[in-house]
């Protein structure tokens, strides 16, 4: 690892990245791309020193309450965040200053702050967005090599039910020809009804490829599925949308098993959902208390 001084920590949107870089080694990482200058090796993480002081800032000096979002490029709780504690200091900020906060990660560790997630999510919403791509053990240790596994990843998702904390799946990537099947779609959904989850994204059933993570990804094929590079080579040439040949009926799956679930899967309101702040109004609840109407 190493550190670094950075000027701002607040996107326009209110995304926040306290790392940058990831160790848990997904073959697909779209952040690995060149087009976001990550000018240090991608496993050399670097750690922003300034970035709890500079929340600090942001939130003492917003207008507003807002959503407050990390994970977007690098997963926030790569096993460094046991040692620098960024994120659980932020957590603490965000909930001393009324934020509501969202995050996207695919690690148990995120059960550490179950307690402050739990009081976010009291005061106003907290929302926790988990990615599966495979409910197959086995082939999640492949592409997925040093983070928890789905199995631990559902665990987490029914603890965060459990807690009252609403959760959103990310189903994506799917990789064509690895985990683009009927069987791998439906495995995941019934997942996501037996826990609870508020809403699933997805974006198609294929995977993007840019400058960067191409290479990298189509070096871990070589590696882990021999003759397959040549095949996505073969077919797929330099498309940016990798797209399974199979989306038509995968999507049709995924909608029907949404829909009779009841399980949210337009994208755009999921995206509003994540964005929109919302206060919880406790002094009427207690007032409804009170007055035996709670």
């Amino acid at each position: 690892m190493h550190f670094v001084t950075v000027k701002g920590i607040l996107s326009p949107k209110n995304g926040m990245n306290l790392y940058r870089g990831c160790t848990h080694g997904c073959i697909y990482c779209d952040s690995r791309s060149r087009c976001y200058h990550m000018e240090h090796a991608f496993e050399d993480i670097e750690v922003k020193e300034n970035a709890v002081d500079l929340l600090e800032y942001a939130l003492l000096h917003k207008r507003k309450k807002c959503m407050i979002g990390t994970g977007s490029m690098t997963d926030p709780y790569i096993p460094l965040e046991l040692e620098i504690r960024n994120v659980r200091k932020a957590l603490q900020l965000i909930y001393d200053h009324g934020s509501g906060f969202t995050v996207i990660t695919k690690s148990d560790r995120i059960l550490r702050d179950l307690d402050l997630l739990q009081k976010i999510n009291e005061k106003t919403k907290c929302v926790v967005q988990m990615t599966l791509t495979t409910h197959d053990e086995e082939l999640c240790r492949k592409i997925e090599p040093h983070v928890s596994t789905t199995r631990e990843r559902f665990e987490v998702l029914k603890k965060l039910r459990d807690a009252g904390i609403p959760t959103v799946v990310w189903l994506t990537p799917i990789l064509p020809f690895i985990n683009d099947t009927e069987e791998n779609i439906s495995g995941i959904l019934d997942m996501c009804i037996e826990a609870g989850v508020y809403g699933v994204l997805c974006f198609g059933m294929g995977l993007t490829l840019r400058e960067g993570n191409r290479e990298y990804f189509y070096e871990q094929l070589d590696r882990l599925f021999p003759g397959l590079k040549e095949r996505y080579m073969r077919i797929y040439r330099e498309r940016y949308v990798v797209e399974s040949p199979d989306s038509e009926h995968l999507m049709r799956v995924f909608y029907q098993k949404c829909s009779e679930s009841g399980i949210l899967h337009d994208n755009e309101k999921i995206f509003q959902y994540l964005h929109t702040f919302e206060e919880k109004d406790t002094v009427r609840q207690l007032s409804l208390w009170d007055l035996g109407l709670g």
